[in-house]
């Protein structure tokens, strides 16, 4: 009977220590039990080193706390329980070694505590299993960096690095209806770049993309982080102002205005300066649909060009119902 019993447990700690897999049995209080050849390899903890003592103070790095809590559960609901690396990427801290997955340091891992039952049927003790994933993380990791990248370029103008403008439109079209739900003021900013069909006419469309992306890296200083900007076409830009009126969103047009004006592009020993024109809208309850509002935004920047360029427009909504009223701010 003795022969067959460490026959069986000669076989069983064959069968642990040859397994692609950590296996880690503790009882109660966190007594190791059980250390197989997986954990040896990669803790560098031999077996003689860590049975009998508690895995928390023979271990380092170790999420105490946590592991602790899912040990206390696992022994009360008396039922497996599993931690995936996505909640969690590493219980141990082991090195990674597979070459498929070089670029990463750590090794990603998947726990199962499984509870152990003595001979007499009362729950004494914990299997832990640590699965190495790592090749399954590095390449759902770079599925998703690679799925980002491409929703980025789908809605980003390569030029300017703006919104597009389907995009663009399509944030417009949630703002206007989150200002129907809220009554939040919100303002529409449209501008473009004064003469510069001159400027390709001139100095060609290289340059002429180098003035579009010299002011776009203004507008992108220029904005707040929560304003949403876009390239709307050729030289016209939009930009989002959630939460603001249009007598604010009347400074941050003229600060703008005021910095495309003193920059310069530099071509051969010459700069090419230029100005920019812009209407200023803000949303009323009034107004059917976004469309409506982008059409009101580029009436005052057409009335900006019709009055010289190089300014602001702001159209005058308050108290006015639909009637098209416009009040010039040529401040410059």
């Amino acid at each position: 009977m003795n022969q067959v019993t460490l026959t069986d447990f000669h076989l069983t700690m064959q069968v642990m220590d040859n397994i692609d897999a950590g296996v880690v049995i503790i009882d109660k209080d966190h007594t190791v039990w059980a250390w197989n050849t997986f954990m040896q390899a990669y803790s560098g903890i031999t077996t003689e080193q860590i049975m009998g003592k508690n895995l928390f103070a023979a271990v380092d790095g170790l999420p105490v706390e946590w592991l602790k809590n899912k040990i206390a559960s696992t022994f009360k609901l008396r039922m497996r329980s599993f931690s995936c690396w996505e909640d969690r990427p590493s219980i141990f801290n082991f090195s990674n070694f597979s070459p498929v997955t070089g670029g990463s340091a750590l090794m990603y891992q998947n726990m199962t505590l499984t509870p152990l039952k003595s001979l007499n049927g009362e729950l004494t003790h914990i299997c832990l299993t640590i699965t190495d994933v790592s090749d399954i993380a590095k390449n759902k990791t770079h599925l998703r960096e690679s799925n980002e990248q491409l929703t980025h370029l789908s809605m980003t103008d390569r030029l300017t690095q703006l919104y597009n403008r389907g995009h663009w439109e399509a944030c417009l079209a949630e703002e206007f209806d989150r200002c129907k739900q809220t009554n939040v003021p919100s303002t529409l900013v449209m501008f473009d770049i004064d003469h510069f069909k001159k400027v390709n006419d001139t100095f060609g469309h290289v340059v002429g993309d180098g003035v579009i992306r010299e002011v776009s890296s203004l507008l992108r200083r220029a904005k707040r982080h929560s304003d949403i900007a876009g390239r709307y076409g050729g030289e016209e830009f939009g930009v989002i102002l959630p939460g603001t009126t249009a007598e604010l969103g009347l400074y941050f047009t003229e600060r703008l205005r005021g910095r495309v004006q003193e920059s310069s592009v530099a071509v051969d020993i010459r700069s090419v300066t230029v100005t920019i024109s812009l209407g200023v809208c803000e949303w009323a309850p009034w107004m059917r649909n976004y469309e409506q509002w982008l059409e009101l935004s580029d009436h005052a920047l057409y009335q900006s060009k019709k009055n010289g360029r190089n300014q602001t427009t702001v159209y005058a909504v308050e108290g006015c119902a639909e009637q098209d009223v416009i009040k010039e701010k040529a401040l410059g």
